[in-house]
């Protein structure tokens, strides 16, 4: 399945222009990094900063919440002590999603750009 796509890319890069193909590698496949660094540098760039922020201070709330559930013998304490580690969890796995998701989201535009540019470059083929 591989060598096929690397195959239509191929063919895709011979019909294109030298500026043409050179967008289109700019629209390949990305690390795990890079599609990271590309939900800082979106139009959401700023909500993904301030999110991360939140989460860092999330994660220094858990540290206290599991100190201090650690450190008392009172069963109403360890209840609440519990139930606040257990909302910091769930605060901090909804953050990663929407990093995640940025990302996903991410994935699919820039594979509807590949799509454009291959239906734009075969509609001019066929118009020549």
């Amino acid at each position: 399945m591989k060598n096929d796509n690397e195959k239509i890319d191929e063919l895709i890069k011979e019909a294109l222009t030298q500026e043409e193909a050179k967008f289109y590698d700019e629209l390949g496949e990305q690390n795990i990094f890079e599609k990271l660094g590309g939900v800082f540098r979106g139009k959401l760039g700023w909500l993904a900063i301030i999110m991360n922020l939140v989460n860092l201070i999330i994660l220094g709330l858990l540290i206290f919440c599991i100190v201090q559930f650690l450190n008392t013998n009172v069963t109403n304490e360890l209840i609440e002590w519990g139930t606040a580690i257990f909302v910091c969890l769930i605060f901090m796995g909804m953050i990663k999603l929407f990093v995640w998701m940025q990302m996903d989201k991410n994935d699919i535009l820039r594979e509807l750009k590949r799509l454009e540019l291959q239906i734009a470059t075969l509609s001019n083929k066929k118009n020549d």
